[in-house]
């Protein structure tokens, strides 16, 4: 449980490269769907397995392992940033089902005077069946205030209680983190950096900038 920051060099390198205002589109998202990728393995780690023996083509037993429930993986992104690193993910689960949630902070309506606490206007929702013995990892590339997140897990948990719960991004807060596992805390948050800040209008510092943009235009 808890959360997980993935600082090997390979992920840092990459998150150096999302973070340069000089990364043009095509690479952006290609780094993205490394991202997700990385994000993927790393999420790997902390499931199920069974030991099992398989025959090699030279006919000698050879044990291994096999991971459990990854035809039971639903991965949810939240549109639009979220889309290529998804790509990366699906690349780890290629037997996942995908959904889809639209939501966004309406940033012209803030809560209560220094909480970060913005409205979030959710406009589009589908989202596979998933049983109790189900992986959901809801994927989106900032995690800044936390307040999308919570609109998000709100749509999911509608439909059920899953066995393992995972948010999966590039860049969290403190705030964020600690607003979702105060109201989820069986959920697991899988992330490449925690950046300590956020401005006024609740981006994160130093972050990506609006990573929607700088992945699609």
């Amino acid at each position: 449980m808890g959360v997980h920051v993935i600082d090997h060099p390979l992920a840092q390198a990459v998150l150096t490269t999302l973070r340069d205002k000089n990364t043009d589109i095509a690479e952006f998202r290609r780094n993205l769907e490394t991202a997700g990728r990385i994000l993927g393995m790393e999420i790997v780690k902390n499931l199920d397995f069974e030991k099992v023996e398989v025959e090699t083509p030279l006919g000698v037993k050879a044990e291994g392992i096999r991971i459990s429930n990854m035809d039971k993986v639903v991965i949810i992104s939240v549109l639009r940033a979220a889309v290529p690193l998804v790509h990366g993910l699906i690349d780890i689960f290629p037997r996942a089902r995908e959904g889809f949630i639209g939501a966004k902070r309406i940033e012209s309506e803030v809560g209560e005077k220094g909480k970060m606490e913005f409205p979030v206007r959710v406009s589009y929702v589908n989202i596979p069946q998933f049983s109790r013995e189900g992986i959901v990892i809801v994927a989106d590339t900032m995690f800044a205030t936390g307040s999308t997140m919570v609109a998000v897990l709100n749509e999911v948990l509608k439909r059920g209680k899953p066995k393992k719960l995972i948010i999966s991004t590039v860049v969290s807060t403190p705030l964020a983190i600690r607003k979702i596992l105060r109201r989820y805390p069986n959920a697991e948050i899988y992330t490449l950096a925690i950046d300590a800040k956020l401005n006024e209008r609740g981006y994160i510092v130093p972050g990506l900038g609006d990573a929607g943009d700088r992945a699609f235009g």
